[in-house]
């Protein structure tokens, strides 16, 4: 067996849960994954009204912005297969709580005072299994469809296809990122609903980051009419440039059961 198996990170206590695809063993294990985030700022008004009835509000806010986040991955090695993803995610606090200083990103992400979290709300992914899991285990707003990565030095090329339609796109980020630097690779909060159950989700993460300028690095929403390409538009994300973008390419997580609150 190959000591990326059998490396420390990975021997955590695992159980098994029944899906509509099989059986999966949690927490699922992510050993080779290359990763690319691009973080944009959005109208607050517009992201508290995607937080509308999930308890939570915007988590990064500057002035009258909030921080929203695109995060493209593929995963090459993993313990419920290969496979791509794209996750719409909204940085949040639950209502009321103290917790949206910027510092709450370097916090311990296992801690019960880490409120710092991402709402996810579109999480496309390409397989039917990995789609299962999450749409059963956690609540995750998942579909299957296509999903292109191509990640060569600073250029970039990804996006996510329209799943009825698949020549029509949903949206693509694409160009050459500028200058970049190392910088934090951070664990994860999530936050879903499965039913009436509230749960948070924590991601356990390591590898070596860098923070990139956009350079022409730019998000092109396609002509689908599904409703990620309405939510990415409604945020005001068409022709968007990042913030900035964060480069993982030897990204390695545990994506743990969530807990209820």
């Amino acid at each position: 067996m190959s000591t990326l198996y059998n490396d420390p990170f990975f021997q955590v206590p695992r159980t098994v849960r029944p899906t509509s695809e099989g059986d999966v063993e949690f927490p699922i294990l992510y050993y080779k994954t290359r990763c690319v985030q691009a973080f944009f700022l959005s109208p607050v008004a517009q992201v508290e009204k995607h937080l509308a009835g999930t308890g939570l509000t915007p988590g990064l806010v500057w002035r009258d912005k909030a921080v929203v986040g695109l995060a493209f991955f593929e995963y090459t090695d993993t313990s419920i297969g290969v496979y791509n993803e794209v996750g719409l995610a909204l940085p949040a606090v639950p209502s009321g709580a103290q917790g949206r200083r910027w510092l709450g990103l370097l916090g311990d992400v296992e801690s019960p005072e880490h409120v710092l979290g991402f709402h996810i709300e579109h999480l496309p992914v390409t397989t039917a299994a990995a789609c299962a899991a999450g749409r059963e285990i956690w609540g995750y707003p998942k579909f299957v469809t296509p999903i292109p990565f191509q990640l060569s030095g600073r250029d970039l090329e990804t996006g996510v296809a329209d799943p009825v339609t698949l020549e029509v796109s949903i949206c693509e980020l694409r160009g050459r990122m500028g200058a970049g630097l190392p910088g934090p690779t951070l664990s994860l909060l999530l936050y879903s609903s499965l039913g009436a159950q509230r749960l948070r989700t924590t991601v356990n993460v390591r590898g070596n980051s860098r923070l990139h300028r956009p350079g022409s690095v730019r998000l092109q929403l396609g002509n689908s009419s599904h409703p990620m390409n309405a939510s990415l538009r409604d945020l005001g994300l068409q022709g968007a440039r990042p913030l900035v973008l964060s480069v993982t390419e030897n990204f390695q997580s545990r994506l743990n059961l969530g807990r209820e609150y």
